[in-house]
């Protein structure tokens, strides 16, 4: 049962129920380093489920037990967090370059705009990548979180958003409008997400996809990419010996990445 004492204790905010940026902020990165996002947390059959989401049983394996979850399992729950919060929220769409070429389909990646003080401000605990760990505001300024930049490109109707590391140049990270959305829209994922899953000539529907931010910085595993980014510097390396993989996802998923 969603409760929000728990998800407030459970991701180190117990008490913190100011509706301020500050909380936001708070809020937001520390649910990145306490709750990982994890392909693995449910079984297909369950995972396929974006639009009738049961909430309650949802919160109890992502939340409280910590276990985690994809986007649409993350940033819904994050939803109701703020909203009985009292923040003012808004569920958004977007769209990564590996998702279109999946799922066939703009409405794939959810996300929160929240507005606050006069600003709006992107909202996100469940991307997989490198991403802002913070609350970014919608503005054509660059901004800068812990060593990497952010930036909001001008893109057909809506925008790009764009990451720069420390010695990286400028990269896509999704793009999308600010149109509100309802969580009907996502229908048509959850469609092509069932017939991907339910077609036996494919064996790649279901990878290891983990990751969650650190203190100044976050960790991903990518089936047998390992992903680290600290102070905005990026290190890669492909892991190819089995027991180091389950070790680095079992690290990942404990919060103990190393």
């Amino acid at each position: 049962m969603f409760d929000l004492e728990t998800y407030l204790q459970r991701i180190g905010c117990g008490g913190e129920t100011g509706v301020d940026l500050e909380t936001l902020r708070k809020l937001q990165k520390r649910h990145l380093m306490a709750i990982p996002y994890n392909s693995l947390a449910y079984e297909l059959r369950d995972a396929v489920n974006v639009v009738d989401l049961d909430e309650d049983d949802v919160f109890a394996t992502s939340i409280a037990d910590g276990k985690g979850g994809a986007c649409y399992h993350l940033n819904r729950l994050f939803h109701r967090l703020l909203t009985e919060l009292g923040y003012d929220v808004t569920p958004l769409a977007g769209s990564t370059t590996e998702g279109r070429e999946t799922f066939g389909t703009d409405v794939e990646h959810m996300f929160n705009l929240v507005t606050l003080d006069g600003g709006e401000w992107l909202v996100d605990v469940g991307y997989p990548g490198p991403t802002y760990v913070e609350p970014l505001p919608v503005s054509p300024a660059v901004q800068t979180q812990y060593g990497s930049q952010f930036r909001l490109v001008d893109r057909e109707a809506g925008y790009a958003l764009q990451r720069r590391g420390a010695v990286t140049r400028w990269s896509d990270v999704y793009t999308f409008t600010t149109k509100p959305r309802e969580w009907s829209d996502w229908k048509e994922l959850e469609d092509n997400f069932r017939a991907l899953v339910g077609d036996t000539g494919r064996t790649d529907t279901q990878e290891t996809l983990c990751g969650r931010a650190l203190e100044n910085g976050q960790v991903f595993l990518r089936q047998r990419r390992y992903l680290t980014v600290r102070d905005g510097r990026e290190q890669v390396r492909t892991i190819t010996d089995d027991d180091e993989h389950r070790t680095l996802v079992a690290r990942v998923l404990s919060g103990e990445p190393g």
